[in-house]
């Protein structure tokens, strides 16, 4: 996200001053592919649940202090029991997820913007705001390869289900398909017209989903580029996107960008089919921006993490929210479910990482 780089901590920005800080302007370049599909939906709408009306934990099981500034990124070890988590600090750090220990730490960039766990469990990719793509070593954080092509920063990794190809989303616009075992960049997605907020591989193989700022969501083709849908649902820039576990349905969060650049009002979640674009559900009514969704692993709940510091736990069907979280200090940059499903990590501008026990 472009919208991350310059908090300090020790300067009582509003986060709406801090959300625009480094302004994009779209252009006209690189219209979605001819032939696909652009949704706009009508929807059963839900409000969000007052946080007075929902169960809420305020202790979590970890919290790691291991960054030296605002935390943007996290994802689990495939075995649930590290984490690896990324920040303005410009590092990669692996932590143990029970007792919140360092393992490793590795310098990426000057500021390190996404991170992600490749499904094998044997690499790790940071990416940083110089435009490189870093593959680590997930033992000992050993620098395997650098990957160098966009122009902009780095705002999402995503990994192919069998940890051979990497996508990655950039300020400058594009996506780029990478084969890891070669290096080579296969082919560069330019399906959208302002910056590529964050990517995500479908967990059947076959598709990739891109949220951007010029506020669609595009699905395309993993080996060709080809675009399927763009979901034009939003009216505000789309900051984060989700596939469900069995690669049918997406979810995409949105928000208006503040007094500074009046870019739609639009504060919403949205649950939509990945095939068609037919919108399922949309939740409303949040207090700002929504910057993080993910899925348990058996499809039936959502995290959300963004403005107002709490993680809202959803029923992917009903929308009814079952469970808050709210140990942070500041907006929540990302969430991540653990892979077996019992426990949640939320990343911070307050500097923290926060294991949560799912309770539901």
């Amino acid at each position: 996200m472009h919208h991350k780089i310059v908090h300090n901590k020790m300067q009582p920005l509003p986060i709406s001053v801090f959300v625009m800080i480094l302004l994009l302007t779209a252009c006209n370049s690189g219209n979605t592919s001819t032939g696909s599909k652009a949704a706009s939906p009508t929807t059963p709408t839900i409000p969000v649940t007052p946080t007075t009306s929902v169960p809420t934990i305020s202790t979590a099981l970890v919290t790691y202090n291991g960054h030296a500034g605002p935390v943007i990124g996290v994802s689990w070890s495939p075995d649930g029991k590290y984490i690896a988590s990324c920040g303005n600090d410009g590092t990669v750090q692996v932590w143990d997820a029970k007792t919140g220990t360092k393992r490793w730490q590795a310098s990426i960039s000057h500021y390190a913007f996404a991170v992600a766990w490749s499904p094998d469990g044997q690499k790790i990719a940071g990416g940083g705001s110089d435009g490189s793509i870093t593959i680590l070593n997930a033992t000992n954080g050993h620098v395997l390869a650098i990957y160098q092509h966009q122009t902009g920063f780095i705002e999402g990794i995503s990994w192919s289900p069998d940890s051979k190809y990497l996508v990655s989303g950039s300020q400058d616009k594009t996506a780029d398909v990478w084969n890891v075992q070669t290096g080579k960049l296969l082919f560069t997605y330019k399906g959208h017209t302002d910056a590529v907020e964050r990517v995500a591989w479908s967990p059947n193989g076959s598709r990739i989903a891109s949220a951007s700022y010029d506020q669609t969501v595009q699905v395309w083709d993993a080996k060709t580029g080809k675009t399927l849908v763009a979901y034009k649902g939003h009216s505000a820039p789309v900051w984060e996107v989700a596939w469900s576990h069995d690669s049918k349905r997406i979810v995409s969060g949105t928000g208006a960008a503040g007094n500074y650049q009046p870019v739609g009002t639009d504060n919403s979640v949205k649950v939509w089919d990945a095939s068609t674009g037919q919108t399922l559900m949309t939740y409303t009514g949040f207090d700002g921006q929504t910057y993080a969704l993910t899925w348990s692993p058996d499809g039936k709940r959502i995290a959300s993490g963004g403005d107002g510091s709490y993680i809202r736990v959803w029923d992917s069907t009903s929308g009814q929210t079952l469970m808050m979280y709210h140990g942070h200090q500041d907006s929540v940059f990302d969430v991540a479910w653990s892979p077996d499903g019992s426990m949640i990590a939320s990343a911070s501008v307050d500097g923290t990482v926060q294991v949560w026990k799912s309770q539901i």
